[in-house]
């Protein structure tokens, strides 16, 4: 009897220990697990932020997302449980293996059959459903985009009575993953029932052919008792073979998904982007920009959107850029900042080649307002004060740049002044007063050049005007190169360009064009009034 309490009482200690042991497990793996997924995470973030204009062509901003988000978080699934069935499996089936080898080459050959076929099932299962899960997630990714598209044009959508065509879009590409997802998860409806069927039937295979095995012993014998035991407890460690089996099965549902997000990571993670740092940080010159011949195609093209474009920009100069839309304005004053390489030629900043520099020091030197103007959410002096830059960061910078941007006279008029709110993507403001926050933005990084790509075609021609001479007033040592659409706003630059379908047709000031250049003609033919073109 005391022996019998003691098993017992082992076997009790042995439950609690378990129990003691699970929790911990359990907790460790999803502090692993969510540790894994916030340096995986950053990582991505991290390498994204390191991604140049081609990078964001190839990979998509949906996609983008997707990968930064749900494919992480498959992941993190994958990596909580399974460390936990993955550590257990093995030790449960080698425990249960060593219980039962020896006792019957009979058993254990049939065991090992059933162990085999069930593997196969499963290796055949993932080997269909793999690649229906890679095409899983390119279809979220699309779902994603138009969902995106929708939101983000909703104004669009209700003006355009559009909201069937937009619903149709949606459900056509919603059907398409709905069935991809069925298929997938009919596939691993065989798997649980599979298996559980296996667990039953090998018993039921094992107690058969072990009634045969002990009506072979004599009844007589002692033996037939030993031989019935070892049965018993050979069907007993059979079944938990099966059982962990049964645990890796769980985890193999969740691993083709996590497989495929894995790889969709480390696609962003192996990407080297295509703009590669320099090593200088000091510069021959200051506030000078100059194209040598420039050329450039875009990575997916072979025609050139510039041809052999050549000036060059003296510290203090204004230079602009006129011409029909897609003559390739935006592009060239891109190459100047450098968010893509010119494919032939050099552009040199300050006297020297772009591709030289830091980007730290290039960035510093350029202050590069865009052709849509873009704020982040926070307040207005979080916003131009945004980034780093050789601005001293003071309320007084502050100050001046919305002033000399013409935006402090709305500023002042908001209830918090420069510590009103900004909404994501500068939604609760109007389109001129976004232009000017962003022209305050570049003001405030006091660079060596700045660069407007038509950023005064949201402003009316009164604070396009005080806008201009405020600049020409405080920052006579800045260099300018301007990009519009208007001949007023770039009719008192030292010097103009003008292009047509990406080559360089005219170069000088308004009036020199006036006389030489047909095209700057036609623009001006088509702006001005008889006296402007008279004068």
């Amino acid at each position: 009897d005391d022996a019998q309490h003691r098993a017992g009482l082992e076997m009790l200690g042995c439950t609690l220990a378990s129990a003691v042991l699970c929790v911990i497990c359990g907790y460790l793996t999803a502090k692993v697990a969510a540790g894994f997924s916030f340096s995986i995470r950053e990582a991505v973030f991290h390498k994204i932020a390191d991604f140049g204009q081609q990078e964001m062509m190839t990979f998509s901003v949906p996609s983008l997302i997707n990968r930064t988000t749900n494919d992480i978080t498959q992941v993190q699934m994958l990596v909580s449980m399974g460390l936990q069935i993955i550590i257990k499996s093995p030790i449960m089936a080698v425990w249960a293996v060593i219980k039962i080898v020896g006792k019957s080459w009979t058993l254990s050959a049939i065991t090992a059959g059933f162990v085999v076929a069930l593997l196969v099932m499963m290796v055949v299962i993932i080997g269909v459903v793999v690649p229906r899960f890679r095409r899983m997630q390119k279809l979220t990714d699309h779902i994603n985009l138009v969902a995106r598209e929708n939101l983000n044009g909703i104004n669009v959508v209700h003006a355009y009575n559009a909201e069937d065509y937009q619903n149709a879009k949606f459900r056509k590409g919603n059907e398409t993953l709905m069935r991809t997802q069925l298929f997938n998860q009919r596939a691993f409806a065989f798997l649980l029932p599979g298996v559980t069927l296996a667990m039953n039937a090998l018993s039921l295979v094992i107690y058969w052919v072990g009634a045969v095995l002990v009506n072979n012993v004599p009844a007589a014998a002692a033996a037939r008792l030993t031989t019935f035991s070892n049965i018993v407890v050979f069907g007993t460690y059979a079944t938990y073979v099966i059982m962990t089996i049964m645990m890796l099965v769980m985890i193999i549902m969740f691993m083709p998904a996590a497989q495929v997000s894995a790889q969709r990571i480390n696609e962003v993670l192996d990407t080297q982007a295509s703009l590669r740092e320099g090593d200088k940080t000091e510069s021959p010159e200051q506030g000078t920009v100059e194209f040598r011949h420039v050329s450039f195609h875009y990575p997916n093209s072979e025609k050139n959107v510039l041809e052999d474009i050549s000036f060059q920009a003296k510290r203090g100069e204004t230079v602009a850029f006129i011409g029909a839309t897609g003559s390739g304005k935006t592009t060239l004053v891109s190459l100047a900042a450098r968010f893509y390489d010119a494919t032939g030629g050099e552009v040199l900043v300050d006297g020297m080649d772009v591709r030289e520099y830091t980007f730290d020091a290039l960035y510093d030197r350029i202050g590069y307002v865009t052709q849509k103007a873009v704020l982040f959410s926070g307040d207005i002096q979080e916003n131009v004060l945004f980034g780093e830059s050789r601005g001293d960061g003071s309320d007084e910078a502050v100050r001046q740049a919305l002033d000399l941007a013409q935006a402090s006279e709305f500023v002042e008029k908001l209830p918090y002044g420069v510590h009103a709110p900004i909404a994501e993507g500068g939604t609760n403001v109007s389109g001129g007063q976004k232009q000017r926050l962003s022209i305050a933005r570049a003001l405030a990084r006091r660079p060596e050049i700045l660069v407007f790509d038509d950023s005064f075609s949201a402003l009316d021609y009164r604070t396009d005007a005080k806008l201009r001479a405020g600049l020409a007033r405080d920052l006579k040592d800045i260099t300018r190169l301007i990009v519009a659409q208007r001949i007023g706003t770039i009719r008192d630059a030292d010097k103009i360009i003008v292009l047509d379908e990406g080559r360089m047709v005219g170069m000088g000031t308004h009036e020199e064009l006036m006389q030489t250049c047909p095209i700057y003609q036609e623009i001006a033919r088509s702006q001005l009034s008889q006296e402007e073109l008279g004068a």
